[in-house]
């Protein structure tokens, strides 16, 4: 069984994981995606250890992985705070706080790129094949892929990122990684520029053709690369089954999900668990001050012509080009007007729903976005209650509190405080210093931190290139 299509068509050949995975350019210059998408009895499973969870729901979606490469995959969780609850609750009110952030780069994207890099590296040497990594990140992405890719047999890595647009931690994180299989390049421009010449590349047979000659075939770690939304999906299951267990829940009630977006993966992840019936509600979209998402979800129209990407404090959601909205498109709308839809944004950097479509996006969707000031605000709020809280996250605390704050909602926190410390430090102590200090000033106020944070201080820069987007295949090919 090959479970997997085109998002702009579904008539060619499916592929399966495996191909999904290595190769995640699809036909026509879609995305891989589900075709179908089964209903799971979700309530049999409440018992489930996060590994087993895992395991039990990528067999309902037909993802056919030998079960020792699934299990070495999983074991990574043993790295995490706590091997056996990788993603614990921590409740504010209603507010319960689903923490993705107690792995080794300290954001949400270890939950699905630990297990995604061992996954990868193991299909790759199953295969007898070398393999070229590109990602582009806007913070999170890029560390956490390094992380779970550093000395993995069969794979080379190129870690794409906007110079001066990530954190100082962020930018920290990629730049010393010492593995030899990686290499980071800064890129004059923003998170967009990053992603656009990421997508320019897998799609360049000129590009596939130079890097073959030198012994590798090409793929990605972004989320365009379904293999981290199959990860994303079982934290949502997790954390519906865990408010159950603890009696937070009765089974059935409806759980809404604030989520803080930028390229929409973590979103797609809630999305896609609820069209499989696990009981959510709402999934409310937080922007920030690059509020795109915002205008489609409450009006229908994405228009990106003559708009600037805004920097602000929190910059993982510093982005305009959201990828991941056209895998919720297809789903919705299907194969065709999904294809019509990209080529509209491609073309004329725009694109509008019909009022029925609209109202279909609703049934699962709403809106807010807040500004750096209500970022602040809400970081202070919740410090006020015992909480500390990334900007990130704190746009999507001010989305729960604005929109319903009587519901429960399941309150992505997406990233540890440290990997923003001078940001939080400004919204709560009013000071502006740097990292270094803003890490020490939140100790001293009692805050804890992961392992290996202040450590990135003192290590050695390896990756200080900074390049123009046109200088970068060719960087890429002397590396090789």
């Amino acid at each position: 069984m090959n479970p997997f299509t085109s998002t702009r068509n579904a008539t060619t050949p499916p592929a399966n994981f495996t191909q999904a995975i290595l190769s995640p350019a699809a036909d026509s210059k879609g995305l891989y995606t589900l075709a179908t998408l089964p209903t799971i009895d979700f309530r049999a499973l409440l018992d489930s250890s996060y590994n087993d969870l895992c395991k039990a729901i990528f067999t309902h979606l037909k993802i056919e992985i030998d079960s020792s490469v699934l299990d070495a995959a999983l074991h990574c969780y043993a790295s995490f705070d706590d091997p056996n609850n990788p993603a614990p609750i921590t409740q504010r009110e209603n507010a319960y706080f689903l923490e993705l952030y107690h792995g080794p780069t300290r954001a949400f994207k270890d939950m699905a790129l630990c297990p995604f890099g061992s996954l990868f590296s193991s299909l790759a040497a199953a295969h007898n094949q070398r393999y070229l990594i590109l990602t582009a990140t806007s913070g999170d992405t890029g560390p956490a892929t390094l992380a779970a890719l550093a000395s993995k047999p069969n794979v080379k890595v190129i870690c794409l990122y906007p110079d001066g647009g990530t954190s100082q931690v962020q930018g920290l994180q990629m730049q010393t990684a010492s593995a030899p299989n990686l290499k980071t390049l800064g890129i004059v421009g923003d998170f967009d520029t990053a992603q656009s010449l990421l997508k320019s590349l897998l799609n360049s047979q000129d590009f596939t053709d130079k890097i073959a000659q030198k012994g590798y075939k090409l793929s990605a770690a972004n989320s365009v690369n379904f293999g981290r939304i199959a990860f994303q999906i079982i934290y949502y299951i997790w954390g519906y089954l865990t408010l159950v267990r603890q009696g937070a829940m009765k089974w059935g009630e409806k759980l809404a999900v604030s989520v803080p977006s930028g390229n929409f993966g973590n979103a797609l992840g809630a999305f896609l668990a609820k069209c499989m019936g696990l009981p959510l509600g709402q999934i409310i979209i937080a922007s920030n001050q690059n509020n795109i998402l915002t205008e489609l979800i409450t009006s229908g129209v994405y228009d990106i012509a003559g708009r600037s990407l805004h920097k602000s404090i929190s910059p993982a959601m510093d982005i305009l080009k959201s990828s991941n909205v056209e895998r919720v498109l297809f789903y919705l709308y299907g194969d065709t007007r999904t294809k019509e839809l990209q080529e509209s944004l491609e073309s004329t950097s725009r694109y509008a729903l019909s009022g029925d479509e609209l109202e279909k996006l609703q049934e699962h969707f709403c809106a807010w976005w807040g500004d750096d000031t209500k970022a602040r605000e809400m970081i202070r709020t919740a410090f006020d209650k015992g909480y500390i809280l990334d900007p990130h996250t704190a746009l999507a605390y001010g989305a729960h509190c604005a929109i319903n704050p009587s519901q429960k909602t399941l309150v992505c926190a997406t990233a540890e405080w440290s990997k923003f410390a001078p940001s939080v430090v400004e919204a709560i102590f009013g000071k502006r210093v740097d990292d270094k200090q803003a890490i020490q000033i939140m100790l001293d106020a009692g805050a804890s931190i992961g392992a290996g944070i202040t450590e990135l201080f003192s290590k050695p820069k390896l990756h200080t290139q900074v390049l123009e987007k046109e200088q970068v295949e060719g960087a890429i090919l002397q590396w090789l």
